[in-house]
């Protein structure tokens, strides 16, 4: 598997979880499925099928954390102190023609989320951005147009 850029904060994230699926859910699982056996007949169980079906996910979850957390690649932002291109880790302030504006923070694809301004390097916006600095102006397509956006602010914490 290739390296896998990631935030330290990112890793620690994945790592937290890892431990909770592990120590915690795991158990919880196990104990769903045991109780579900004693109720009789597997095979019209429905609390067991459930049960064995979280388990699955739970597992397959476990695998995969285990991967990315092995082929991260941690990339520390602070390195880039004082730069004012755009690179993995930047905290960028951008704004539309109509001057509105939005902070987003670019990471790796499994710490992404949209909804809190954390995008993948691997998203349109941040593959539009990456390269650029304070001033620059940039056309992102999306599914609704071409929407340009001007580079305000870039900070490397």
């Amino acid at each position: 598997m290739d390296k896998i850029p990631m935030t330290r904060a990112g890793v620690e994230a994945l790592e937290k979880e890892l431990r909770l699926r592990i120590s915690e859910t795991r158990p919880e699982i196990v104990e769903a499925i045991a109780e579900a056996r004693a109720h009789g007949d597997l095979s019209e169980n429905a609390e067991y099928s459930a049960a064995r079906e979280r388990q699955s996910f739970n597992e397959g979850r476990i695998k995969e954390l285990e991967a990315v957390i092995s082929a991260a690649e941690i990339i520390d932002p602070a390195q880039f102190i004082g730069h004012t291109v755009v690179k993995f880790g930047a905290r960028v302030l951008i704004a539309d023609e109509n001057d509105n504006e939005r902070r987003l923070h670019i990471v790796g694809e499994y710490e992404s989320n949209a909804d809190e301004g954390r995008i993948s390097i691997t998203s349109p916006i941040a593959r539009g951005l990456i390269g650029k600095s304070i001033g620059d102006t940039v056309e992102i397509r999306s599914p609704k147009g071409a929407v340009s956006y001007e580079i305000v602010e870039v900070i490397f914490e």
